[in-house]
């Protein structure tokens, strides 16, 4: 990736990474389904005004929109779902080392169903220092017992494929000749509408007494940082880097939030949390490649000499 490409990446990063503290301070008073509705309908009208306003068309034809509920419901709808249900019997912590093989499952993705993203030993390299990062980062005590809460494992395994197949999924829009914040908005106006019958039915929101001012002002850094802006960053990112490089991201959230609790919460690291994101920006480094190809002559130099 580019120098720019890295960089959106750690901001994406960062965005999602902060969507654990909004929503921390959001489902003390809001309900789960009702506040994945107003996130991604609220998102999908802030993007739909920003297209309006440069009078960029949103194809209406039942490819394009088939395509939006396909992404909407692989990159959200189901592994929404499934790590909901798995963290009703596992710890919140080994849920994350779980959905940050993510990478690991878009890279088997995109060997087996695309012809320009092939498995190569830099990246599956790199992906196993990163989840060994994350893993580090939660710390070693989170996965004790982990064997007896199958269920919930397989759970969000099941999600981190989601995720996988989203990645390649997503890579279609490309081929469409859909723009990224186009792309953007069609992938969160679909999963409003297919979120909206369970908050209805659920939650009932008609009847929820209205939310604190603090709980406004984090659902407005959820809704246009954390989605809308990160959405559109999402899918330059995917047009432009391709899928096992955005996969990355799942890597870098853990290190986003655990850096914004420390300078927001005044949370502390430990040593071994340095260690795991040390162990992922090497991880990074591997994937990336160039520092190989760099090295690679070097070293094929000295063996001939």
């Amino acid at each position: 990736m580019t120098a720019g490409e890295w960089g959106l990446l750690v901001l994406l990063s960062v965005l999602w990474g902060g969507s654990f503290l909004f929503s921390k301070v959001i489902v003390q008073q809001v309900p789960p389904f009702t506040l994945v509705l107003v996130r991604f309908a609220l998102a999908a009208g802030v993007l739909g005004a920003y297209l309006g306003m440069q009078r960029t068309p949103v194809p209406r034809t039942v490819a394009t929109w088939t395509a939006f509920a396909g992404m909407g419901a692989l990159n959200n709808l189901i592994p929404a779902a499934l790590i909901a249900w798995s963290q009703q019997t596992i710890a919140s912590g080994l849920a994350s080392v779980l959905i940050a093989t993510t990478p690991v499952f878009s890279i088997l993705v995109a060997h087996c169903f695309t012809t320009d993203d092939r498995m190569s030993a830099n990246k599956v390299a790199g992906v196993m220092l990163g989840v060994a990062g994350v893993a580090a980062l939660v710390g070693i005590d989170t996965l004790h017992g982990s064997l007896r809460t199958l269920p919930g494992i397989l759970g969000c395994l099941g999600a981190a494929l989601s995720y996988g197949f989203a990645t390649v999924f997503g890579r279609r829009f490309t081929r469409l000749g859909i723009a990224p914040t186009v792309g953007a908005f069609g992938q969160l106006a679909a999963t409003a509408v297919m979120v909206a019958p369970a908050a209805l039915v659920f939650d009932r929101p008609w009847l929820l007494p209205l939310p604190s001012t603090v709980v406004w002002a984090a659902m407005i850094g959820l809704v246009l940082l954390s989605t809308a802006l990160a959405y559109a960053i999402f899918f330059r990112l995917l047009a432009s880097a391709g899928t096992t490089n955005i996969s990355l991201v799942t890597l870098l959230i853990p290190v986003s939030a655990i850096l914004l609790g420390t300078l927001i919460l005044g949370e502390r690291l430990s040593a071994l949390q340095y260690a795991g994101m040390a162990l992922i920006g090497l991880g990074l480094v591997a994937m990336d490649g160039r520092a190989w190809t760099a090295l690679h002559p070097i070293a094929a130099q000295e063996t001939r000499g």
